[in-house]
């Protein structure tokens, strides 16, 4: 029976979310986490393995989740099905392991499929499913119930050795996903029920010391996100106390309405601010309290719904919002884990009723067959909405009002498209919404976004002149923000005007040194401005940031093969650089071939560097660069006579 509990959970799982294989990616964080994140998008690699330990481009520290895209990406590349897939079978697994950790712990296999069963397919799990980027759930979600199944054993017969397992899959959980730091108190909860483990004041003093060293590792989890999200280069300021506070009481209630009647849901929900009134946080607050003192006052004769009341407290309490850690009011893939305690509460009050009533068995089994099938079906509907980012974003602003994300992300989608009227349609009407707001700094963040990014299509318009005033707009707004300072430098250079390039490009790295699109394009200015040797140090500052960055490894090889000073080339450097950057572009760029070809010549290997610029010349005639071609001719002549290529303006286009 359990076998074909199981068996039945994948398959509803996999009815509702298997379509999500012919969906694409999207362009709200699937960018940042995979398909334009160089980390990752390389696949696995020793250099891959140990910067996600210290990656900060997410704003976040979940180095396994890192490495699991890493992996679909040596696997799928940039396929967004295998991507899919992945998500999909974590969350396969992730139910299984529920069923199997509930029905031990409480002998009850019907109640425990059917909270798993709620938890697979509830419309609320869609976002943390259909969205590649919350792999950080599904992966989590795996660790912390194999975390819970561990303690189990654990509670049953105490040992080293299970203690350590426990601990082990915990720290992996919270490098999944850091909301798992609340999984000491949700283990302290299980002592009481279902486990029983609090029969007198010694036994809560034990259990209490044994999470001890799970606390720790909460502890360290939590510093290391904090260190890593300050010094993030989208780290945002927090919200006055007293908004976060009214949003949170209010929140906790929205979650549970939304266990009922989970409708016009949204990949982000704008943040109300201050304009809460008063009627809706006091109401909120007493429905919380009245809750919370019914619960207690039954805790003895119905103690799972203390269990399950303050597992979904508890387990929501860090992304609730008290500590910001995003621009939304409220997120449904925040309820991915919490929600399992209001399912169980719920659940086993309701067999329980149906019980003392003596409800025949079928009437239950049908009502609750009754319930899944219902929100399967709004499930599948619900995933439809994620097949691309023009239907997520047209479904979210038509469920949604004044949601000037949505607004700023489907002006991206149409700007990627190269609709650039549509564009700034959609961008001035989230500066219309968002404008309001700009007296908090909280607020300037993304209204300098929406500029910065409104100057970036203008650019591409050759609206250069008001490109500028957007970008000097987004600067005022948040003097330290570097996508405003990169794109206002990248105008500077196109205008000539290298100094004022390279001063922007220095604001930037005087705050994020580190950063390989920067350090590249300050080298790119200072190979113009004459500066070969702190341009070479810049470049490879660039590459130890991203190895395969393509602007890094063509510049820096055509100015150590090219370059007039002797003291500057370095032929075996260039060669490795080129062969790297053609292995990248799978031999299908004649600029590329170019580029090595000159690194041969440089390296005395006259022969290689002929063959290459005669692909190249071969690959640019198949692409109609015929002018290009003919420069590579000329120079194969010069390779066949033992010549170098010398290029005093050092730059390879």
């Amino acid at each position: 029976m359990k076998v074909a509990i199981c068996a039945v959970l994948i398959a509803l799982i996999w009815i509702v979310f298997g379509q999500t294989l012919g969906h694409d990616f999207v362009n709200y964080d699937d960018k940042t986490y995979v398909y334009s994140n160089p980390l990752v998008s390389a696949g696995l690699s020793g250099h891959g393995l140990a910067k996600a330990f210290v990656d900060v481009q997410t704003n976040n520290w979940h180095p396994l989740t890192l490495i699991s895209h890493m992996i679909d990406c040596q696997l799928f590349q940039l396929k967004p099905g295998g991507h899919h897939f992945t998500n999909v079978l974590l969350h396969s697994i992730a139910a299984v392991l529920l069923f199997v950790w509930l029905n031990g712990v409480t002998g009850s296999i019907w109640r425990s499929g059917f909270v798993t069963a709620l938890f697979a397919i509830h419309p609320l799990r869609v976002e943390s499913v259909a969205w590649i980027a919350e792999r950080k759930d599904v992966l989590s979600a795996v660790f912390f119930f194999s975390t819970l199944l561990a303690y189990a054993r654990y509670a049953k017969a105490r040992s080293v050795s299970r203690y350590l397992t426990m601990s082990i899959l915990f720290a992996c959980g919270l490098m999944s996903k850091p909301m798992l730091v609340t999984t000491p108190v949700v283990l302290l909860l299980l002592d009481y029920w279902p486990l029983q483990r609090l029969a007198d004041l010694k036994s809560l003093r034990l259990v209490v010391i044994e999470k001890l060293p799970l606390v720790a590792l909460s502890i360290a989890s939590s510093i290391v996100t904090y260190v890593l999200q300050e010094h993030s280069m989208s780290s945002i300021p927090q919200l006055p106390l007293a908004w976060r506070l009214e949003n949170a009481v209010v929140s906790y209630v929205i979650y549970i309405g939304q266990v009922f009647w989970p409708a016009g849901l949204a990949v982000f929900y704008p943040h109300p601010e201050d304009t809460r009134a008063l009627w809706q946080v006091a109401g909120a607050g007493a429905i919380l309290i009245c809750v919370t003192w019914v619960i207690y006052i039954l805790r003895r004769t119905r103690p799972y719904l203390l269990v399950g009341w303050l597992w979904y407290l508890v387990m929501m309490l860090p992304v609730i919002g008290i500590v910001e850690v995003g621009l939304q009011g409220h997120a449904d893939r925040y309820t991915y884990l919490s929600h399992i305690g209001i399912f169980v509460a719920l659940t086993w009050l309701l067999a329980d009723f149906a019980l003392s009533l003596r409800v025949r068995k079928e009437i239950l089994g049908a009502a609750g067959a009754i319930v899944l099938v219902a929100f399967a079906a709004c499930s599948w509907k619900q995933t439809t909405y994620w097949r691309n980012s023009a239907t997520l974003w047209m479904r979210t602003l038509a469920v949604t009002e004044n949601n000037d994300v949505a607004l700023t992300n489907f002006a991206n989608w149409f700007a990627e498209r190269g609709e650039l009227d549509e564009a700034l349609s959609y961008f001035q009407a989230a500066l219309a919404v968002h404008s309001h707001m700009s007296g908090h700094e909280h607020y300037n963040l993304t209204l300098a976004a929406i500029h910065s990014s409104v100057g970036a299509v203008l650019v591409r318009k050759d609206r250069v002149e008001e490109a500028v005033a957007h970008f000097q707009r987004a600067i005022e707004l948040r003097p330290n923000y570097p996508d405003a300072h990169y794109n206002l430098g990248v105008v500077f250079g196109r205008r000539n005007d290298v100094d004022g390039a390279i001063a922007q490009f220095r604001t930037i790295l005087s705050l994020y040194p580190n950063d390989s699109n920067s350090n590249a394009a300050l080298a790119d200015a200072l190979v113009h401005k004459g500066s070969f040797r702190e341009a070479i140090a810049h470049y490879e500052i660039a590459l130890k940031s991203d190895p395969n960055s393509a602007f890094a490894l063509n510049n820096l090889s055509w100015l150590l093969s090219t370059n007039p000073d002797d003291s500057v080339r370095n032929g075996p450097r260039a060669v490795e650089l080129a062969l790297r950057l053609n292995r990248i572009a799978n031999q299908t760029s004649p600029s590329i071939l170019r580029t090595l070809a000159a690194a041969y010549a440089e390296a005395g290997l006259f022969e290689k560097a002929a063959e290459a610029a005669r692909a190249g010349a071969d690959l640019a005639h198949v692409q109609g660069l015929h002018s290009f071609a003919a420069r590579l001719g000329r120079e194969i002549d010069l390779y066949r006579q033992h010549l170098p290529l010398r290029d005093r303006e050092t730059t390879s286009e």
